[in-house]
């Protein structure tokens, strides 16, 4: 079974991610979507709360599921019999940094590919951070995630007021 991960944030999960999704389950027989903890990045809505929100997002797609993870990214690829990590590109300024994270994971295993995806050209504009941005300043974000993404980031943003 060829398994590939997509680690992310996912904070939240926009429509650009579930193309990149729906395109990678064309390509393998089984998309782990994996939820990184990474507290560093001071996540708005909990590791809990994004799993459940990629849930709801992956449900009708049935060679995908979601997991969450924190550890090194190539030990959670072994731990899960993967063979390939997934990543999303939106713009040339993504490859720099992803090019460098693709050659430290196959410097630290060497079995392990990394795919570079681009989204649909609608979607490379997006970021969960702009989403995020544009919801906090009453901005209209409905073409941009899906519609429980959507009201759950609302009535985090108003909780956290």
């Amino acid at each position: 079974m060829r398994t590939a991960i997509y680690p992310g944030s996912f904070d939240p999960l926009t429509n650009g991610h579930l193309d990149v999704i729906e395109r990678a389950v064309k390509l393998f027989d089984r998309v782990v979507v994996a939820v990184a903890k990474n507290d560093g990045k001071h996540p708005l809505f909990p590791l809990e709360e994004r799993v459940e929100l990629v849930r709801q997002s992956i449900k009708h797609i049935p060679t995908a599921e979601v997991d969450s993870f924190d550890r090194l990214l190539v030990d959670y690829v072994n731990q899960r019999n993967a063979q390939a990590i997934v990543r999303g590109l939106r713009a040339v300024s993504d490859f720099e940094f992803e090019f460098q994270l693709a050659l430290m994971n196959r410097k630290l295993n060497e079995k392990v590919e990394t795919i570079f995806m681009m989204p649909k050209d609608t979607y490379t504009f997006l970021s969960s951070r702009i989403i995020k941005e544009i919801a906090r300043l009453g901005g209209d974000i409905t073409s941009f995630v899906p519609a429980h993404v959507r009201s759950a980031l609302i009535e985090k943003l108003k909780t956290a007021e």
